[in-house]
């Protein structure tokens, strides 16, 4: 597959050096070189260009593409360069946008006329990633796909839990309900097989369905914490978006240090206390009571100082902590720390790209947003050779396990003992780089 991405900033980036280990003929366009530079040892090629030039758009053969992806910082430029690549002859075109505005199903049409076959807007991924986690506090991370006919949760493991150490082919003693698809453990994701063991401090994650949702909180060894009341820091757009995903469901109240933006969050959400100043003052953290929260959320610009503040609230007893950490980096340290759920824009803006590559329905399903793990959905085909043995001789890649399937419009889990057919929905979970593994299972 041939894809342009215009755009060298943290999101094309990202997906730039995602896709660069599933060989895929990736081409990156930026107007600056040096944002370029660090992608030259990629497997990828990179052109020093405009976005909104048609001879720089030809140059990189945008006419030619499968799929034309604009990330750049300018929602209009995003626009108007898709809209150009699809006058060249790109087959389908993604541009990154920041009003939520464009979403009313009554422009979707306007957009297709321009050329623009989807839209994304990373801060209302992150709005509806926090939303969430707010609803189901026990969980890391919440997956639905197809439907919801399949779910994969994250969840940190801690010494109650009725799995912990024991091997993966004696979970099923436990519970038959469960799948423990991916491991992450310390700075490393584990796609595990039987003889592994779940240790104390993992992130497992594991498949399950709908009606067995309570089992898998209940053998992980975690409960449901209310959430009425809500304590943000930052205003930032994510902030916003928030706002209007929880609507009047919860009481939010909101910390921000610039007047300006305190002035205007004030006037556009009159249901919610705007309160101006720096959350790291040690009078005004004690004056808000932060203790009083049932969930507290930090998304500040500095990764280092919302992960500090998510230790200061877990100090102060609130349940449920949330940071937005953008610098992949410091994902591991943030898991480590324990501060809770970690939001990533960058990876969940990435993950939904992913997800329109791999030709997904986005309104039944939801690629991983992990920084080193994939998932991919598969619709089997007759013949495939994943339909030619059970589970247990196919002898797959250690890169990949099959955790789930559709038959039929059901979702059910997959083990040693499952025979995969033509038709089936199969979800898989993948070490990043070895998504190309699948082909000699899949057609």
């Amino acid at each position: 597959m041939r894809i342009v991405i215009v755009g060298a900033g943290e999101v094309g980036t990202h997906l730039a050096k995602m896709l660069s280990n599933e060989e895929q003929d990736i081409i990156v366009m930026d107007p600056e070189n040096k944002k370029l530079e660090p992608l030259e040892n990629y497997n990828l090629l990179t052109y020093q260009g405009s976005a909104i030039s048609f001879s720089d758009l030809s140059a990189v053969k945008t006419g030619s593409c499968d799929l034309f992806i604009a990330v750049t910082k300018s929602e209009a430029r995003n626009i108007l360069s898709c809209s150009m690549a699809k006058r060249l002859g790109a087959k389908k075109t993604v541009a990154r946008i920041d009003n939520d505005e464009f979403f009313n199903a009554n422009w979707r049409e306007h957009f297709t006329t321009l050329g623009i076959d989807h839209l994304i807007y990373p801060e209302m991924l992150a709005a509806k990633e926090i939303a969430n986690a707010i609803k189901r506090t026990w969980a890391r991370n919440w997956f639905e796909l197809f439907d919801g006919e399949l779910i994969v949760v994250g969840v940190k493991i801690r010494s109650n839990a009725r799995i912990v150490n024991h091997m993966l082919k004696d979970v099923a003693n436990i519970s038959n309900f469960l799948h423990v698809s991916a491991i992450k453990r310390n700075r490393e994701i584990i796609i595990p097989r039987g003889d592994d063991r779940v240790l104390e401090n993992d992130i497992v994650y594991i498949a399950t369905t709908r009606d067995h949702i309570d089992e898998v909180r209940e053998v992980c060894g975690k409960t449901q914490s209310p959430v009425d009341n809500v304590l943000v820091v930052g205003g930032n757009d994510i902030a916003e978006q928030l706002i209007k995903k929880l609507g009047k469901t919860v009481d939010i109240k909101i910390i921000e240090s610039d007047l300006d933006r305190c002035d205007y969050l004030a006037q556009r959400y009159p249901n919610c206390k705007i309160v101006q100043g720096d959350f790291r003052d040690t009078e005004l953290n004690e004056e808000e009571s932060v203790s009083y929260y049932d969930a507290f959320i930090a998304l500040g610009d500095n990764s280092a100082v919302n992960m500090m503040e998510c230790m200061i609230a877990k100090t102060n007893g609130v349940p449920k902590t949330i940071a937005q950490v953008e610098d992949i980096q410091f994902i591991y340290e943030a898991e480590a720390l324990n501060i809770g759920t970690i939001v990533n824009k960058k990876l969940l803006a990435s993950s939904r790209i992913y997800q329109i590559l791999i030709d997904a329905d986005e309104d039944n399903a939801r690629c991983l947003a992990l920084a080193d793990a994939e998932v991919a959905e598969v619709i089997v085909e007759e013949g495939d050779r994943v339909t030619r043995a059970d589970v247990k001789d196919l002898k797959l890649s250690r890169d990949f396990t099959i955790a789930g399937l559709v038959r039929d419009g059901k979702g059910q889990l997959v083990n040693g003992n499952t025979r995969i057919q033509a038709g089936d929905h199969v979800v898989v979970f993948c070490l990043q780089g070895a998504m190309h593994k699948l082909d000699k299972y899949f057609s």
